[in-house]
């Protein structure tokens, strides 16, 4: 089972509300009046709650253009449990109000192997407020971040990739619009067409003309073998109205499959 952080400050050290969180965060980070620099490659901030720290953390995380940037390394100190060495988060997903970070794990195996790291328990990791009072501003700077997940079952990361998206070709095709839902909310998968595809669905739900939605190809710009790679995953399909081939629906997908960073174009083209 995947270990999931918890935002276990949210509602007492910054607000739970992810409106007004957004709102406190971008109101800092335009009051610094600071113009995002791609020389900057590290920020010292503070860590109180927001009340306090707030205001000030934005000077330094104002300064952070997130174009180039394709990883963080998030350092902070460890006020209630003693370690002589560093500790890696055994987390694979901070979880945010207002966007989720997920963490490298081929990173920190890396730093694992080295021997000169431990690991830190969940609750050591929750209990602790340094790095959470980062989060909140890192998922706001980098809110167009997204990543997909990678299922080592399936082998190598490109095929995590296309398992990932057969799977939600399936569930089109089914017409299902709650599966639909149901996997964009399980997966994460970052679809940018996901709402007018799931419109298209209740469309076909409701509609009293049968149609059928047959995917006819998809394609990888490349295969992912390293988390540091990237690639766009293609795929098209037709909606047919059964029984009467002529009368079709396209269904066009264009989805950017990063196994960290992703963004995904889809579009719902009918007659």
């Amino acid at each position: 089972m995947e270990k999931l952080r918890r935002a276990s400050h949210v509602g007492s050290w910054y607000t739970d509300d992810p409106k007004k969180l957004e709102e406190e965060l971008e109101g800092w980070l335009s009051d610094t009046g600071l113009t995002k620099s791609p020389d900057v490659h590290g920020v010292i901030a503070p860590h109180a709650g927001y009340s306090y720290s707030g205001r000030a953390a934005a000077y330094a995380f104002g300064n952070i253009d997130p174009t180039n940037i394709t990883r963080l390394f998030l350092l902070g100190p460890s006020h209630h449990y003693y370690t002589p060495k560093c500790a890696l988060s055994t987390a694979v997903v901070y979880k945010m109000p207002i966007g989720d970070l997920p963490i490298d794990l081929e990173v920190i195996k890396e730093l694992k192997a080295t021997g000169n790291f431990e690991l830190m328990d969940l609750q050591v990791d929750e209990r602790k407020h340094s790095m959470e009072m980062h989060l909140p501003y890192l998922a706001k700077i980098f809110e167009g971040f997204h990543y997909t997940r990678y299922d080592k079952k399936c082998g190598p990361i490109h095929k995590s990739i296309e398992a990932l998206d057969k799977m939600v070709m399936d569930i089109i095709e089914t017409g299902n619009a709650d599966a639909f839902k149901q996997y964009l909310s399980e997966y994460g998968n970052t679809i940018c067409g996901r709402h007018p595809i799931s419109v298209f669905l209740h469309m076909l739900r409701n509609c009293s003309t049968k149609i059928k939605i047959k995917f006819l190809r998809y394609e990888q710009s490349s295969q992912c073998k390293t988390m540091r790679d990237s690639s766009v995953s293609c795929a098209s399909a037709a909606a047919k109205v059964s029984g009467n081939p002529e009368t079709t629906i396209s269904l066009e997908e264009g989805r950017q499959a990063r196994p960290v960073n992703s963004s995904t174009d889809m579009d719902v083209v009918g007659r």
